[in-house]
């Protein structure tokens, strides 16, 4: 196998699997704060800002795999 093609397979992995992660982390999230929202109307201005930082810390996650990708492939 060349080292390009190997490059590439594991731009592809690292993307690929380090996206999987933040993802449901994400669905788990929201729907989860959805839920508390649905139980406790009151809580949803705060409730909604909590799971906008959550989000963004999961979304951090997968801009990490990412660099790694480019810097698999860039390097």
């Amino acid at each position: 196998m060349e080292i390009e093609a190997a490059k590439y397979i594991a731009a592809g992995l690292a993307i690929g699997l380090g996206a999987i992660g933040p993802a449901l982390g994400q669905g788990i999230i929201a729907g989860r704060a959805l839920e508390a929202i649905g139980r406790n109307p009151e809580v949803s201005d705060d409730l909604s800002s909590k799971m906008i930082v959550a989000m963004a810390i999961c979304e951090s996650t997968a801009i990490y795999a990412l660099v790694v990708a480019f810097i698999i492939l860039f390097a």
